[in-house]
């Protein structure tokens, strides 16, 4: 007998009257069931949010802390069961995932710590002008309303976390749609929060399909939202609601610059290992995997036979499998997408190095070189395990190639000079610029997001913490300062 997972209404388990089949990418064997909210469930859910906005920003501070604990302590309890939940879903390799559940671990305990130092607020003294005198102003922030976080299947269950945990800690209440593909791990955050004493009608976690989500975007009693997923469909939310609050966390095109002074056989075979890695990695689908290699034409020669060798030192195969390095895309629908460009950018006169190969919902680990400007893998987000190579002459070419892109979140650069690395800070139009490492790099208590299409504002739990409230200004008078 089929076991349909129930969702969480207002922090209680429900079902509706339909259903939706999850099914693992890698060989299409049944994953779970799960059951889907009428419309007056997700009605039901976002009036207890609005309903509860007010008691929850009260809330004390040692409530929502000790919630966000619990949750990070029973994540880590339960990290084998989650990664293989993951793995399933999703595809990832159960290494991946693994790593996966201990950075949800980490953004949860972040949050706790957050949340109880939050809002301590910060004095003014008014009377530096003499209108002022006696005057004292305490600003402190306090939440814009119920968030509504839209996750990708990607990350299931840490960018779930990185709307959820956030929210809880300032006390905003939250909806979140998981993404359709891969549910399951967001039903099991929910799961673990329904262990804690949050109040009810503070969080709900609604698995609806993506025709459903427009009504919720345009709910206006949802005005904070969060969403993470590709360029178009953010942009597309934003545009529609003008006057709601968003962070979008959107694509990129991750460029990995390797400069002339990081020339040793060691520094490239470093440099070989990390680009290999985290252009495969989640098989390619993260935002900042890496999708080009710009080197400097003193090591290009040198450089390009590692990486080419590094990439084809990937295990691919069955994400069950702890040797696995580089498992299916989400569905063969994607694999054949990454397949069509990979083909377009050969025919118009690219070189494949290694790859280039589809089967089923697989995409073999491949490298590109000479890709011309007009390929439509030059220019867009692959989300797929591929890898483009250009040769520039200097630093000032190499950064350049970075920012002629409509993307922008985040680039590595290999150098071992300080200098070399505060002139990437400021030339390179990119959120985050990691030096003597690939782009791929992300620690989720730093601030996150990007530049020009790849989205606007910042996560990082402190981040998002700041994004999800405003400051207010209280002045008191006729004090003795």
């Amino acid at each position: 007998m089929t076991t349909t997972h129930a969702f969480w209404l207002a922090g209680r388990k429900a079902t509706g009257e339909d259903t939706f089949d999850v099914t693992s990418p890698w060989d299409g064997r049944h994953v779970g069931t799960v059951s889907v909210p009428t419309e007056a469930q997700v009605e039901e859910a976002v009036a207890a949010a609005h309903a509860v906005r007010d008691e929850f920003a009260a809330t004390p501070a040692h409530v929502r802390a000790a919630a966000l604990d619990h949750v990070s302590k029973r994540l880590a309890e339960r990290t084998e069961e989650i990664a293989q939940l993951i793995s399933a879903e999703n595809g990832k390799p159960v290494k991946w995932a693994r790593g996966e559940v201990g950075r949800a671990v980490s953004v949860f305990r972040f949050a706790a710590e957050e949340a109880r130092r939050f809002n301590g607020g910060e004095a003014q003294r008014l009377d530096t002008d003499a209108g002022g005198a006696g005057r004292l102003a305490l600003t402190r922030r306090f939440p814009r309303g119920t968030v509504l976080g839209i996750a990708p299947f990607n990350f299931p269950l840490n960018l779930c976390a990185h709307k959820i945990a956030p929210a809880i800690a300032v006390g905003a209440p939250i909806i979140l749609k998981p993404a359709p593909a891969t549910p399951l791990s967001g039903l099991l955050l929910g799961e673990l929060l329904a262990e804690t004493e949050l109040p009810a009608g503070s969080w709900s976690v609604l698995p609806v399909p993506n025709d459903r989500m427009p009504a919720l975007v345009q709910d206006e009693r949802l005005p904070v939202i969060s969403f993470t997923g590709s360029d178009k469909v953010g942009y597309a939310i934003m545009d529609s609601v003008p006057r709601k609050h968003c962070t979008l966390e959107l694509g990129g095109n991750g460029a990995a610059v390797v400069l002339s002074d990081f020339s040793s056989d060691e520094d490239l075979d470093w440099a070989a290992t990390r680009i290999a890695t985290f252009s495969n990695y989640q098989g390619g689908q993260s935002c900042i995997s890496v999708q080009r290699v710009i080197a400097d034409a003193s090591v290009y020669d040198r450089l390009v036979p590692k990486i080419v060798a590094a990439v084809e030192a990937q295990v691919t195969g069955d994400p069950s499998d702890a040797a696995t390095d580089v498992g299916p895309l989400v569905s063969e629908d994607a694999a054949r997408r990454v397949e069509s460009w990979v083909d377009e950018a050969v025919e118009a006169g690219a070189r494949l190095l290694t790859g280039g190969k589809r089967d089923g919902a697989a995409y073999a680990p491949t490298v590109l070189e000479d890709v011309p400007a007009g390929a439509t893998i030059a220019g867009e987000e692959v989300f797929g395990p591929v890898l483009t190579l250009t040769k520039v002459d200097g630093e000032a070419a190499a950064f350049a190639a970075v920012n002629d892109s409509k993307y922008g979140l985040q680039a590595g650069v290999f150098t071992h000079d300080v200098q070399t690395a505060f002139r990437a800070h400021r030339a390179l139009e990119v959120g985050g610029v990691i030096v003597g490492d690939v782009p791929s790099y992300r620690a989720d208590q730093m601030p996150y997001g990007g530049a020009k299409q790849s989205g606007v504002g910042r996560e990082g739990v402190a981040y998002a913490m700041e994004d999800y409230t405003y400051e207010r200004v209280l002045v008191l008078t006729g004090l003795a300062l």
